[in-house]
């Protein structure tokens, strides 16, 4: 069985406008390196985020291998939209090194996500560990409506 059909039928590889996220990094070129095809480093460079809805919250995961929390943001503006940014330094250059290869993405990243009105925007938490940053917004309780009996006359 191949697996070019698992891989190209995840929900993660989805190709669909999402009207939800945006998605913004800079690339090498302020290296100065050469770029010969920018869809491969697009390929390193997205930001990848799960956003799973439970019973009790949303809770979001970003994966940002390399980066300590003191290099991202996690914010919430007015029109209910969560933003997560942050910053992939450039390693300082020696004039002694020669560079052999360049594959580690670089420069500033950018996710937004329009929240549902049901999400708690006062309650927000957010943790990162083992290079995975992990955003919960609890939801309001849904309140199941008071049921009264009525008596039936006749």
């Amino acid at each position: 069985m191949s697996l070019i059909p698992r891989i190209f039928g995840d929900r993660r590889s989805s190709s669909k406008f999402d009207p939800f996220s945006m998605d913004v990094f800079d690339s090498f070129k302020e290296l100065g390196f050469p770029v010969s095809n920018s869809g491969e480093i697009s390929a390193f460079a997205n930001t990848r985020v799960d956003w799973k809805e439970t019973p009790e919250a949303h809770v979001f995961k970003a994966d940002l291998p390399g980066l300590k929390k003191e290099e991202v943001k996690v914010e919430i503006e007015e029109d209910r939209v969560l933003q997560i940014s942050g910053e992939r330094n450039v390693e300082k250059e020696d004039k002694n090194d020669k560079w052999h290869r360049v594959e580690r993405s670089s420069g500033k990243f950018m996710r937004r996500f329009r929240l549902p009105e049901n999400a708690k925007m006062d309650q927000v938490k957010a943790s990162m560990e083992n290079g995975v940053l992990t955003v919960t917004v609890p939801k309001e309780q849904v309140k199941k409506p008071d049921v009264k009996s009525i008596e039936i006359s006749g």
